[in-house]
């Protein structure tokens, strides 16, 4: 299998041609169920198994999430599951988040030891939450036996917001908290090219009480748009200009596993949900602590 074996020349990557868009498929079909495009755990595994440790891995998984994610929007847009008070409110609050990231990942953490450490206790916590909410409740809501279940209307307002849907349910969050963890999500997100979907969706789920189906839609297309945006200010820097064909690869097994992850969603109970997504992030944590 020697002949299928290729080099990247930009990343230095020399590993099989089809491995990239094979491990992504997998993985970004089972966390997408939960609004994660999985670009969490393509990080350390460019790390650790590619062996790919300079700052411009960080772009190259940006590149992933630009490829890979629009499969998913593109459903939760035809569904009508995408809460755009939710969505607007994320993307106001990562974007001034992201050129602090930025900064941070270039400058201060170019050798980023400790805030791995800091990543990783705060996705720890997140995880442990998240992981617990799918053990004690069963939320119900976006089951095969309820069918899909879309957004009626939105309000928006300084102090709450509050979403009505199909089937006569209201969820309200305060706009505020949600945009202050964006910015910190924001810094965090583009100092490791997680594009902030994998902190902001169990926060929304375990903190705010949101459910799923209405988490999921906002936070893969807010993780989008700002893996654009972060990847064009690391493309200004030669030394962290991403991987385009590596990052291609993953995107498009991401984009594959991403759409059947988005259909799957509407059949997997909350509760189901929470487990897969607090066991991902209990892992990635572990990874980062202990590395």
């Amino acid at each position: 299998m020697d002949h299928f074996v290729f080099q990247f020349p930009i990343s230095g990557v020399k590993t099989y041609i089809f491995l990239p868009p094979l491990v992504m498929l997998v993985i970004s079909s089972i966390v997408s169920v939960g609004g994660v495009s999985g670009a969490f755990i393509l990080l350390p595994f460019q790390i650790s198994v590619l062996g790919y440790t300079s700052p411009a891995v960080t772009a190259t998984n940006f590149i992933y999430n630009i490829i890979s994610i629009p499969s998913g929007i593109y459903r939760y847009v035809k569904n009508k599951q995408i809460s755009w008070t939710l969505f607007f409110t994320i993307m106001l609050g990562t974007l001034p988040g992201i050129f602090i990231g930025y900064y941070v990942r270039t400058k201060l953490l170019f050798e980023p030891t400790k805030f791995k450490i800091f990543v990783g206790c705060i996705l720890g916590i997140l995880g442990i939450k998240t992981a617990h909410d799918g053990l004690t409740k069963m939320q119900q809501g976006n089951t095969q036996k309820d069918g899909i279940v879309s957004i009626k209307k939105e309000k928006a307002g300084i102090f709450e917001c509050k979403i009505y849907t199909a089937n006569n349910k209201v969820y309200k969050y305060s706009p505020r908290l949600l945009g202050i963890t964006s910015f910190v999500v924001g810094i965090i997100g583009t100092a490791y090219g997680i594009g902030g979907g994998a902190i902001i969706a169990p926060f929304c789920i375990s903190v705010l009480g949101l459910p799923v189906f209405l988490v999921s839609g906002a936070a893969l297309f807010s993780t989008w748009i700002n893996s654009i945006i972060a990847a064009i200010v690391y493309s200004f820097n030669s030394s962290t200009t991403p991987d385009l064909l590596l990052g291609a690869l993953f995107g498009v097994g991401g984009m594959i596993g991403i759409y059947i992850g988005t259909y799957v969603q509407r059949y997997v109970p909350d509760n189901m949900v929470k487990k897969i997504l607090g066991t991902v992030l209990l892992f990635i944590s572990a990874r980062y602590i202990l590395s």
